[in-house]
């Protein structure tokens, strides 16, 4: 269990994020038309999971925008909001504000999501939906980045996201001179 807040006020959630390093949990979450994509799906690909609570937040909705323009340019990265939204309101939030590389998914019919990632919350007014955490997997479905947002009215850091993601695909001078070694 991980201890976060809201409005400076404790509440938890029901777990731990997965571990760097380590495999992704398997997942499935549902699309804006209904059908579903899991961890499966998504093999092959660098993803970044943007988990939080609802649309319907400030954060939540500014938190989606940055992340459809911080990642414009990752033509070969999936960027997937992940929230208990329904579908329907994810796609009309996104069909309002013109966010096309974004790819939302709701785990409204899958609550082991939740489970799997640590990031249901326990207790408090938000129980039951989502801390807000960024996970980013590299092609082989490995967790390169973590990070549970202490409170959860603020953003996540999108540039160490970003980063995860653009280093496991470009490796740094640093990382190309330490291989040759």
């Amino acid at each position: 269990m991980a201890t976060i807040t809201l409005n400076g006020h404790p509440t938890h959630t029901c777990g731990e994020l997965p571990l760097v390093g380590h495999a992704t949990p398997p997942f499935t979450l549902t699309r804006k038309d209904l059908s579903e994509v899991s961890s499966v799906d998504l093999a092959g690909q660098r993803v970044i999971l943007s988990i939080f609570p609802s649309l319907d937040t400030s954060t939540c909705a500014e938190s989606v925008r940055k992340f459809n323009h911080l990642t414009a340019d990752l033509q070969d990265a999936v960027m997937l909001c992940v929230s208990m939204d329904l579908p329907f309101a994810q796609s009309q939030f996104c069909g309002a504000e013109h966010l096309e590389r974004v790819v939302t998914a709701s785990a409204f019919r899958h609550l082991d999501f939740g489970t799997a990632f640590g990031v249901t919350i326990t207790d408090g007014p938000m129980r039951g939906l989502f801390a807000r955490a960024v996970v980013a997997l590299d092609e082989n479905g490995t967790v390169v980045h973590t990070e549970l947002v202490p409170e959860l009215t603020q953003e996540p850091d999108y540039d160490l996201a970003i980063h995860a993601i653009r280093n496991r695909h470009h490796p740094c001078p640093e990382d190309a001179l330490e291989s040759s070694e």
